[in-house]
């Protein structure tokens, strides 16, 4: 094992919407800064296939190494009441035989940038009112900050980004601008708002870290819908070309990708003294630490502090009132595909470029504790080229199918639901007592509950998303995707919640451990709730730009190591 010298102010494990966004504002304020990737550096250019006649069939490259190994423990009974909300396509009936609920997939990317990579860029403040779930509700927990703490660094983060969105966005007041105009509206966008007009629903552009514009040396957007394979343009604003590409323009940036960390040591002084990664080649690495930055997401952050463990914190580090790894929270959505009367080229445009935020606020749906939102969701359901009409629309056989073909292409509507999902005992992240990495730590074991009060919400979802569609005179329904009988959580959050009250919470409103004094955790774990619906991305990068602050304000010095 080779050992480092201290020469670094922050080490930062993770270089996604967290980490990305705190090594750009520490190193402008003239900190030494070391990022550690597990993954490796995309180069979007020759990474991204959406040039080559084979496109469709290429998802995001995720080749060896760009995903974490996890666990799913057994999941709940499906219950006959609720049969309506499990997944299903007119071909094949439904996607699961399981009597109970199956653990598909926790998407995410290791990898310079992590998964802004792959998101199709949604940059949504989060609701006011979904700060305050326990003290308005009586359920979750308070965020121990306010939203006017954090919109500044909300237009911090857009400026970098260069969001582009509406003057007024329902439920979230601004000080400045968005850096640039929405989007123009795609064909299959205006289609479907005809319906929410008819039905008295709000129908406004959505804002998105996507240029409309030319925007600070990147191109604007040319709407070719693919945003989860990879921008080979730059004009998405994942964190390699926008935080990232401005904070290497400095010198006092290390940037080590390919980089497992194993292990955080934490001494007797409740401070973390050194960490331990595997390089490139896996030579093991002993790093020493003055100040920590974890970003390493809502699965991995937890894993690596329970994984920990020592003589000076028995039950992993930074978990003295006992809520790493619980807490956890994920995607709660409900996705209905049908078939419009018209040629509506719902291949073409913007993923989700308007919004419905009606029912966002948290007792907006009745019956049901917090909010939703729904958008178009044709592209991220895939229906992107023609070998998904012909797996998934078209029916039957030879010449029948070729018919379905013509006359079924580029007429999916698709429309999608999202919804707050509130914390419960039986969703949690654990170590699985089985199986481990090739270094020797246990994998992450993710547990997840559906409850009465999500399958409400998911209920809600797929009614409203019917009755929308049938709005716009559509009657042909033919799949549906639920987080009823799937786990495949696109956002998942928890785990490592932040409050006032170190008996309940992990970290401080800066993020700080209430534990370790140099362990600040920057990721969707440190959320107390999930929203009603917003993506985590931009809330994640306000509140890295304002621990950043702290970090630097403080003027953390290195710690002596014995």
């Amino acid at each position: 094992m080779t050992e480092c010298s201290p020469e670094f102010d922050v080490v930062i494990v993770g270089s996604g919407a967290g980490g990305g966004a705190s090594a750009y504002a520490l190193v402008q304020k003239g900190l030494k800064v070391l990022l550690l990737e597990s993954g490796r550096a995309f180069n979007p250019q020759s990474d991204y296939k959406l040039h080559q006649a084979d496109w469709e069939t290429r998802q995001f490259p995720h080749d060896t190494g760009t995903e974490f190994e996890v666990s799913f423990a057994k999941m709940q009974r499906l219950e006959n009441r609720y049969a309506i909300l499990k997944s299903w396509n007119h071909n094949g009936g439904y996607l699961s035989q399981s009597p109970f609920r199956a653990g598909w997939k926790y998407h995410h990317v290791a990898g310079l940038g992590g998964s802004t990579l792959q998101y199709t860029g949604e940059a949504h403040r989060l609701n006011p009112k979904s700060m305050r779930m326990k003290s308005s509700f009586g359920v979750a927990s308070d965020w121990p900050l306010s939203y006017e703490d954090l919109e500044p660094f909300y237009v911090r983060a857009e400026n970098v980004l260069g969001v582009s969105g509406p003057a007024r966005q329902t439920y979230r007041p601004r000080s400045a601008a968005y850096p640039l105009p929405p989007h123009r509206q795609n064909h299959s966008s205006r289609y479907l708002g005809q319906s929410f007009e008819k039905l008295k629903l709000n129908w406004e552009p959505n804002s998105v870290a996507i240029l409309s514009k030319p925007y600070d040396g990147r191109p604007s957007c040319n709407y070719c819908g693919n945003c989860n394979r990879g921008c080979p343009r730059r004009d998405k604003g994942s964190v390699d070309v926008t935080f990232l590409a401005k904070a290497r323009t400095y010198e006092n940036l290390t940037v080590r990708t390919n980089c497992t960390v194993i292990q955080l040591i934490q001494g007797s002084d409740s401070r973390i003294h050194s960490l331990v990664y595997a390089d490139e080649n896996d030579v093991i690495v002993k790093v020493k630490v003055s100040t920590i930055v974890l970003s390493a997401g809502p699965i991995q952050t937890p894993r690596l502090l329970l994984s920990s463990a020592s003589e000076h914190a028995p039950n992993g580090i930074a978990n003295s009132s006992g809520q790493v790894g619980k807490n956890l929270m994920e995607t709660l959505s409900f996705v209905s595909s049908a078939i419009a009367s018209e040629n509506i080229e719902s291949f073409k445009g913007l993923p989700s470029d308007h919004i419905c935020w009606t029912y966002n606020n948290p007792d907006a749906v009745e019956g049901a504790i917090g909010g939703c939102r729904f958008s178009i969701t044709a592209a991220e359901a895939d229906f992107n080229g023609p070998l998904s009409y012909a797996k998934r629309v078209a029916a039957g056989w030879g010449l029948f199918h070729k018919q379905q073909m013509k006359e079924y292409f580029g007429k999916v509507l698709s429309i999608g639901g999202v919804a707050e999902k509130l914390p419960n005992a039986g969703s949690y992240v654990s170590l699985d007592p089985k199986k481990r990495d090739k270094y020797g730590t246990p994998l992450p074991l993710i547990h997840s509950e559906i409850s009465e009060n999500d399958a409400k919400l998911l209920l809600f979802m797929r009614n409203k998303c019917r009755e929308i569609l049938s709005t716009a005179g559509v009657t042909k329904v033919f799949e549906e995707f639920s987080s009823y009988d799937f786990f495949n959580s696109t956002q998942t959050l928890g785990t490592c919640r932040m409050g006032n009250n170190k008996n309940e919470s992990v970290v401080d409103e800066y993020c700080r451990s209430h534990d370790v004094h140099n362990l600040y955790i920057v990721d969707s774990s440190v959320f107390p709730s999930s929203g009603g619906g917003e993506a985590p991305s931009l809330t994640i990068q306000a509140l890295a730009l304002r621990t950043a602050d702290h970090i630097a304000q403080n003027k953390l010095e290195m710690c002596e190591i014995s």
